[in-house]
């Protein structure tokens, strides 16, 4: 039996650093006008989907959920980060906790809009991403945060 490498500090720093720099540029991608076109570029075409339930392959998957959905504010309330030992840079368990709102909130629903309808109020949710190290991307320096692509995503709303 082949025992794994056994994390480094370095490993712990760098992996941190990626979890806090892909957090906020994922959600910010995610919410912006141009998510479309964006946010596919985190997934490659094996990549996994499971949205609230529903299952999506690939960066076509997650165009195809996104497409028809509108607009998006998420308000991430903490994320925590481990290291997946047996390569390097290791592969990156990120748990993601926070709120989403669907629509313009509250007050850009219609009027006829009942005060108990899912769209347009903050929905709690828990977002769990496998990042996996990018093997076609440009190597990275010592102490550089590694460049990841999501191997595995699946969503689910608590609230």
């Amino acid at each position: 039996m082949t025992s794994l490498a056994p994390l480094t500090p370095n490993d712990i720093d760098i992996a941190t650093r990626a979890a806090d720099h892909f957090t906020r540029i994922y959600y910010t991608t995610y919410d912006s006008d141009t998510r479309l076109s964006d946010l596919p570029q985190f997934y490659r075409q094996n990549s996994s989907l499971t949205w609230n339930g529903k299952p999506f392959q690939g960066a076509d998957g997650l165009r195809q959920l996104i497409e028809k959905m509108p607009v998006t504010k998420h308000d991430v309330q903490s994320f925590d980060c481990h290291p997946i030992p047996g390569t390097q840079p290791p592969s990156l368990l990120i748990t993601v906790s926070g709120s989403v709102t669907h629509g313009r909130g509250p007050a850009g629903n219609p009027p006829n809009t009942h005060s108990r309808a899912i769209d347009g109020h903050p929905r709690v949710f828990s977002q769990t991403f496998i990042l996996v190290p990018d093997p076609a991307a440009p190597p990275t320096k010592p102490g550089e945060v590694a460049k990841y692509y999501v191997g595995a995503d699946a969503l689910r709303f608590v609230g």
